[in-house]
Formats: structure tokens, C-alpha cells, sequence
């Protein structure tokens, strides 16, 4: 007769299982595509400074300092840790689903039942003590520990701690990928503020030469060999050029205070050294070859685990079409006086039961979810092919953009040489009243503006050598 009825639950079972799988939506899963080009600029050349300790890259000591004290105390960072930890417990969540769930109960009641009725009647006779009844109304005390598990058969309750080891790992990714940014957006905003100083050096110097000037456009003037025009014109420059002076201080302290909000700190001064800027540059980049880009940016393997999860996740959605085997079981002691309580094998109660659950009618949520997970399981391998082809473009674009710089740069500084001539020729000129003192103004001017071209030429240079560094995936490690 057992055997029968097993053999029946077996065949029920068996129908559940064939019309969950027959009715299950049709979903598409898509693959990514790994593929990236050959090299950045034809070279197959494999070293990479992305591997480079930061340490070793920005070999400036004061910024090596301030990079230091933002990994310890940046609010950001730190946020990004809380959120490690977070997906770490949930992988012991996603654990215990699976492992038996074991507890202990106990409890104490009192029941009162109508005198005239089965139980009420049944109860005025007992086996206890012949021609006693039982105690109305009923004490009930219950002392025992009970047990439940799933038989993880399809693999349901794995497949989301997996899920979760994924997304913890991701995590760390995540903290990887704010550290490269971090230390990118201290470097490139420490040499802003190298580039701000030295600006101001530029205006200092420029000030003193025009101020020079004008005593000697007040002296023509006093000879008679130039209006007051001319001397207002010059000392109209001159203020102007002093009022560069607070525009400039203003920026720098703007940036000095970004500088400290990166570091976690309040505003304080930020230790520097003005020639940092002008350090030299390397004569090639070495940016390795595309493929690389797999391994060393933070994002990139971020979204890799992030769609590795995705795909166990259609896994879990997939199995709550199937049955779920469950056990549960008890034991105990339970009577209606603490004198029995304890009583064996009287008092003992036990219980095991075994069920197989099926959802049969009205499974639209279990297919959502199903559906759902599908989709973010396409989302997750359309946003990794999107970070491999930004990571691509972003190194491409910095190597494209350190050549250029380059070219830029030298000619530019061919620009400075000569307009820093033509003011002494000018000035010369014009004392000679060989030339009228407007090309005196605007070849100081013309000087002016092409130092401070050079000096943001040179910021952009640093800039970009800090930002190959990051596109490569350099700092995290």
C-alpha cells in the first residue's frame, strides 16, 4: 500500500515537472562579444604602463602624499568598502537558503472546551487516574525542536549564492575602478593647481614689465613726444593685468579646496612645488595592445561579473518553474501538566513530512521574473560591450592626444621665445619713436596670452599622461 502511494506521488510529480517545462516562456539569452582591435597605434608591443604601481608613476612627493591620505580617508572610498561588506553578507544569506533551517520552540496555553461536546465529553474520562476527568479548562505545555530544509535538486539555491559570490567580487571591482578615478582626478587636479601658480608667477613678471613701460610712457609724455592717451591706455593695462591676479587666486583656491574634499579634510593649504609641472615627459607611451584592457580596467571585469551574475540569475528564475522538494520534522514532549511533561514515551510527539510543491495555475509573477532576468541578463552583456568600447576609445583618444600635445607644445614654446623678444624690440622702438605705443600694448599683451597658452598646454600634457594612465587601468593595484 506504501509503495503504491509513493509510486502515485512519484507519477504526480513527474506531470508537474513535464507541464512546468512545456509551458515555460521562450526567452533568448544573448552572448557577448569579446572582441577588440589588434593594437592602439599598429604597435604589438605588450608592455603597459597601466600595470605600473601609482607609487611608481607619479614620482612627485607631495602628490604622492595627498594620494595617500585620500585611499585612507576619501568619503567615497570608504561608502564603496560598506558596500563590499554588504555584498559579502549576502553571499551568507544566499547560503543558509540552502542549509538546514533548525530551531527550538517552546510554550505554554490553557484551552477551555464546551462541556457537551466530543471533545468536551471524551475529555470527562481519562486512563490517568480511573474516575478522574481531565482539568477543564486544559493546560497545554509544549517543550521540542524542529527542522526544515529544500532539497536544492534544480540547483535553485545555489545558483543564487553564486550569483551573489559574483556581485560580491564586482563590488570589489567597483572599489577598484573608484580608486584608479580617485587617483586620476587628485593627480590631474593637483597639476591644475601647479599650472595656476606658475600662471600667476607669469602675471607677477608680466605687471612688473608693464609697470616698467609706463613710467617710460610718462616720461615721453612729459618730453612731450606722447599724449595722455597713451599714458592712460598703459595704465589701463597695467590694471587690468592686476585684476588677473584675484581670478587666479580665486582658482586656486577653489582647487586647493577640491583637493582637500577629495582628501576627506577641510580646507587647508596644499604642499606643492611649482616646477612639478614642468618635470619631463616620457619619450613614448607605452599602452600595450587592446586586449589587455580585459584584465586590467576595474569597469571592465566589473561588468563582467555583474552579466556572469545575470546569467545565473535566469538560472534561479528558471527553476521556480519546477517542483521544490521540501522535509520538515519535530520533536519533542507536550501534556497538560509540567508533572508529565517529561514522561517518556507518554508525552513524546514526533513528526516527518516530506512535500513536492509545483506551480500549476496563475504562474504570470514566476514568468515575469523569468522574463525579467533574461532582459537584465541582455542589459548586463550590452553595458560590458559598451565598457570594452569605451576603455578603447578613451586610450586611443589619450595617445592620439599626448602627440599632439607634443607638436602643440613645442610650438608654442617657439611662440613665447619670440613674443618675449618682440617686447624688448618694441620697447625699444618705441623710445626711438620708431613705433607708437598701441604695438607696445598688444605685443605685451600677445606675450601675456601666449604664456599662459603654454602653461595650459603644459597642464594638458600632465593631464593626459595622468589620464593614459587611468584609461589603461593603472592605480588599483
Amino acid at each position: 500500500m506504501l509503495k503504491s502511494n509513493l509510486l502515485k506521488l512519484l507519477g504526480i510529480g513527474c506531470v508537474c515537472l513535464a507541464y512546468a517545462a512545456c509551458k515555460m516562456p521562450a526567452v533568448t539569452q544573448k552572448t557577448e562579444n569579446k572582441s577588440v582591435p589588434g593594437s592602439f597605434n599598429n604597435s604589438t608591443d605588450t608592455t603597459n604602463l597601466g600595470t605600473v604601481k601609482w607609487k611608481s608613476y607619479f614620482t612627485d612627493p607631495n602628490l604622492a602624499a595627498l594620494i595617500d591620505t585620500a585611499l585612507k580617508n576619501n568619503q567615497e572610498l570608504n561608502i564603496t568598502l560598506q558596500e563590499i561588506a554588504i555584498s559579502q553578507n549576502e553571499i551568507t544569506a544566499r547560503k543558509g537558503e540552502y542549509l538546514p533551517f533548525v530551531g527550538v520552540r517552546a510554550g505554554a496555553g490553557v484551552e477551555k472546551v464546551g462541556r457537551y461536546t466530543s471533545q468536551g465529553a471524551g475529555d470527562a474520562t481519562t486512563e490517568i487516574k480511573p474516575g478522574k476527568e481531565m482539568p477543564n479548562p486544559l493546560p497545554d505545555f509544549l517543550i521540542g525542536a524542529y527542522a526544515t530544509w529544500e532539497a536544492d535538486i534544480w540547483h535553485k539555491l545555489h545558483n543564487a549564492k553564486k550569483a551573489a559570490v559574483e556581485r560580491y567580487l564586482a563590488s570589489i571591482e567597483g572599489r577598484n575602478f573608484v580608486i584608479t578615478s580617485l587617483i586620476a582626478e587628485i593627480a590631474n587636479s593637483y597639476y591644475e593647481l601647479l599650472a595656476l601658480d606658475n600662471q600667476l608667477k607669469i602675471v607677477d613678471s608680466n605687471i612688473t614689465i608693464q609697470s616698467n613701460a609706463l613710467e617710460v610712457v610718462k616720461q615721453q609724455k612729459e618730453a612731450a613726444r606722447v599724449t595722455e592717451l597713451a599714458v592712460r591706455k598703459f595704465e589701463a593695462e597695467v590694471l587690468n593685468t592686476k585684476s588677473l591676479q584675484y581670478g587666479i587666486q580665486q582658482q586656486i583656491t577653489e582647487t586647493e579646496n577640491r583637493i582637500n574634499f577629495l582628501l576627506g579634510r577641510f580646507p587647508q593649504p596644499i604642499a606643492r612645488d611649482d616646477n612639478s609641472l614642468n618635470a619631463a615627459l616620457p619619450a613614448t607611451i607605452q599602452a600595450g595592445i587592446p586586449s589587455q584592457l580585459l584584465s586590467n580596467r576595474p569597469d571592465i571585469k566589473q561588468a563582467e561579473l555583474e552579466m556572469s551574475a545575470a546569467k545565473l540569475d535566469i538560472q534561479v528564475a528558471k527553476a521556480k518553474f519546477y517542483p521544490s522538494v521540501g522535509i520538515s520534522a519535530g520533536v519533542g514532549w507536550n501534556a497538560f501538566s509540567p508533572t508529565y511533561l517529561f514522561r517518556t514515551p507518554e508525552s513524546l510527539l514526533y513528526s516527518l513530512a516530506g512535500e513536492l510543491v509545483a506551480p500549476l495555475v496563475n504562474r504570470n509573477a514566476i514568468k515575469a521574473e523569468y522574463i525579467n532576468a533574461n532582459a537584465r541578463q541582455i542589459q548586463a552583456v550590452y553595458n560590458y560591450e559598451r565598457t570594452i568600447v569605451n576603455a578603447y576609445a578613451e586610450v586611443a583618444n589619450q595617445v592620439s592626444k599626448i602627440g599632439n600635445l607634443a607638436k602643440s607644445y613645442d610650438l608654442k614654446s617657439q611662440q613665447v621665445n619670440a613674443l618675449t623678444e618682440s617686447i624688448s624690440i618694441s620697447n625699444d622702438l618705441f623710445k626711438n619713436a620708431r613705433a607708437d605705443y598701441m604695438e607696445v600694448l598688444l605685443t605685451q599683451r600677445d606675450a601675456l596670452e601666449s604664456k599662459f597658452e603654454l602653461v595650459e598646454t603644459k597642464m594638458q600634457q600632465m593631464k593626459a599622461m595622468v589620464n593614459i594612465y587611468q584609461a589603461l587601468g593603472g592605480g588599483w593595484n
